[in-house]
């Protein structure tokens, strides 16, 4: 770690984001995957904590900056990605409802969000509709004129993380041809609620499908005004959902460097530890290296971020392009380096295989990053 880059608030904070993790999440990860669930007492636990909605300041206090938020996503990362994605997805909500919302609205959500009485969660992609955001299906109708009028929304989402038990949607329809984002509460007649099971990672991220059949909804549900719900609330919150997976791949990449190390040392082979093998050091070699070096990208992100840079949003699609292809190679080596170990259920590098190929699909695939990125590189270049 780069401590000597780091305020001494910021290192205060990685220390005690990396205590809580180490005690309170890693010795449960492997459960919360076999159990395909995240139990309600370590929700609790990370409210307490401080880590729900940090990056929106409390009353009287103050919120994260964005180079603090992702020392805690890293560390997050590294005990269990479910945990790092609950905690994400908490937070583009939050802070989409914090930063577009009115002030009822605020008042109603925010601040129960981050003692996690509200579970909330984002849905954007539909069953025929992921990263082409703008062709969503799901429509809202408008009934009714100001106050005593309302919406009502009809269409499908799915692979929503955290569906199955989300008090709160943050649900993006097109009404009268504009993207637009609506607040729909759990208990809107209408919307039904399907659990998706047996994924290959994350599974303890209870995704669901919701279908919404004329759920009706106040004047009360609109967020931010019609025609912002891509543009504006969808970007800003995914462009936070990037940022967190980021920093989450690297802990996972670092978590399958130090099991790696442990394995390469206690297996014996030809006389003496793999680890003096030339093609493991090779392995070894490259996760330091890279995981360092990816690090090093996501603290570029975060104090772009932190100083309001232009290219911020592009700083944080190069952190999230190259760690999450980071964290499936360091994944991969680690079962390799584990052999018949590592397929096994029994440690934690066959989770972390599973769960590091989805970093690569969740906030934006590799390919659409890819295609952002390449047209970014020529702007840059042309520009001068």
């Amino acid at each position: 770690m780069m401590l000597s880059q780091l305020s001494p608030e910021q290192q205060e904070a990685w220390h005690r984001f990396k205590a809580f993790a180490e005690k309170q999440i890693a010795p449960y990860a492997a459960g919360f995957d076999a159990s395909e669930a995240v139990p309600a007492d370590m929700i609790a636990a990370l409210a307490e904590e401080g880590l729900l909605a940090s990056v929106i300041a409390p009353t009287g206090g103050t919120a994260a900056d964005w180079v603090t938020y992702g020392l805690m996503s890293e560390e997050l990362g590294h005990a269990c990605q479910n945990i790092r994605n609950f905690v994400a997805v908490t937070d583009m909500v939050a802070s989409a409802v914090d930063r577009w919302g009115g002030d009822r609205q605020r008042h109603r959500w925010v601040e129960p969000i981050r003692r996690g009485e509200v579970l909330a969660a984002f849905a954007l992609t539909e069953p025929e509709v992921g990263s082409d955001a703008a062709s969503i299906e799901t429509v809202a109708e408008q009934t009714g004129d100001g106050e005593s009028g309302g919406y009502v929304l009809n269409g499908r989402k799915k692979w929503i993380s955290f569906g199955q038990t989300a008090d709160l949607f943050l649900v993006f329809a097109q009404l009268d041809g504009k993207h637009t984002a609506f607040l729909v509460p759990r208990e809107t007649p209408g919307l039904t609620v399907r659990p998706i099971t047996g994924l290959l990672g994350l599974r303890g991220s209870m995704l669901g499908e919701l279908v919404l059949d004329s759920c009706r909804l106040g004047s009360d549900a609109l967020l931010g005004r019609p025609g912002m719900g891509l543009t504006f609330i969808a970007s800003t919150s995914l462009d936070l959902g990037r940022y967190s997976t980021a920093w989450g791949s690297v802990g996972l990449a670092r978590a399958c460097l130090e099991a790696s190390v442990r394995r390469s040392d206690a297996r014996t082979q030809y006389g003496g530890p793999i680890s003096g093998h030339q093609l493991v050091g090779r392995m070894l070699a490259d996760m330091v290296t890279d995981v360092t070096a990816t690090r090093l990208l996501c603290l570029q992100a975060g104090l772009a971020k932190d100083h309001g840079e232009p290219d911020a949003v592009n700083l944080t699609l190069m952190a999230k392009y190259r760690a999450s292809l980071l964290a499936n190679q360091a994944a991969a080596d680690t079962v390799q380096i584990h052999g018949a170990q590592g397929i096994g259920t029994q440690g934690h590098v066959e989770r972390h295989f599973r769960d590091a190929k989805v970093m690569e699909i969740i906030e934006g695939t590799t390919q659409i990053q890819q295609t952002m990125l390449g047209q970014f590189a020529r702007r840059l270049v042309t520009s001068g």
